[in-house]
Parts: C-alpha cells; structure tokens; sequence
C-alpha cells in the first residue's frame, strides 16, 4: 500500500480524521492537495503552487529513528539540512541510530513511508515516540507538513502547530 489519501482508511488515524480533529480543535491549517511526494525532491516539484510568499516558511523533513535499545524517534528537520545519523545521535544524546522499518512506522506513529510527520505525534504519544523538532520552528511564520498521508500538505502558522502539540501533550526536543 502506498501513502496516499486513498488508502488513508486502513491507517490508525486517517487523514480526514486528523484534520476533523483539528477543526474541531479550531486549529488553523490550509490545506493544499497534490501529486504524492514521496522524497524532499518531489516536494521541491511542487513548492512554487504552495509556498506562502514573502513569509518565513518551513519545509520539513522527517526521520522515524530507532536507536540500540529499540527506542523510537520523530526528528523533523528543515528539509534541505544534511544529515549524519552518527553526529545526529550525539546531538539527542542517543547512540546507535538506524531508520526504522515501515512496519515499525505503522505501529509505532500509523502513518507509511513517505508520509512521516509531526503530526503523526497523534498516535506516536501513545507509544512513547520522542519528538525532536529542528529548532527553525521557533522563528517559522509557516510549517508545512502531510496530514499522515503524502498527497496532501499542510501549511499551519507557528502558533496553530503549537497548539496541536500542546492538545496531544506533546512538548517537542529541539535539535
């Protein structure tokens, strides 16, 4: 199965449940629908249809880690910063960190490859999933993000994307 809205039924929280919630939440977000973006370059290639001009935007990346002891992680980053999972893991302060496996993905934060997200914090803050968030957030007018799925994005303004943190109880670890 891929990561798109169409098989969005078959996941823990779909995508459509994710943004009612938010709704109902009164958390802002627009809502942009699109080609699936499976990579950073495939977001790339369709930056100039959703991007907020002249605003401060973040673009992220996202990383489902685990380290030696089988502990899971969300690390979302500015898309265009390098990584090196060794020099990353001494930053957390966490050793032996390797990419987890779509299976692990699923139960651990219910998303698929492809569609990893801080608001997939939904379900990981039920399974103890660490948070690191990269800390351009804290200056974003504007993080964009998928709901759970990979052909749909979200753009949500820094205090909304607080407040949906602070609705699941999340605090995030800045990296």
């Amino acid at each position: 199965m891929d990561a798109s809205s169409a098989f969005q039924d078959s996941l823990p929280t779909s995508s459509d449940a994710l943004l009612a919630q938010m709704d109902e939440w009164g958390i802002a977000y627009t809502l942009h629908d699109h080609v699936p973006l499976r990579t950073v370059e495939d977001a790339k290639g369709v930056e100039d249809k959703i991007i907020a001009p002249g605003k401060r935007c973040l673009r992220l990346k996202n990383l489902y880690l685990r380290d030696r002891k089988k502990r899971n992680y969300l690390v979302s980053l500015e898309q265009d910063r390098e990584i090196d999972l060794k020099a990353l893991g001494g930053e957390l302060g966490v050793g032996g960190l390797s990419f987890g496996s779509a299976d692990r993905l699923l139960q651990n934060l219910g998303i698929r490859p492809g569609a990893v997200s801080p608001l997939a914090m939904i379900n990981g803050v039920e399974t103890d999933v660490r948070f690191f968030m990269d800390r351009e957030a804290q200056e974003a007018e504007l993080i964009y993000m998928h709901p759970l799925v990979n052909d749909r994005t979200v753009a949500m303004e820094r205090a909304a994307f607080f407040a949906f943190l602070e609705k699941i109880r999340v605090t995030p670890e800045w990296v």
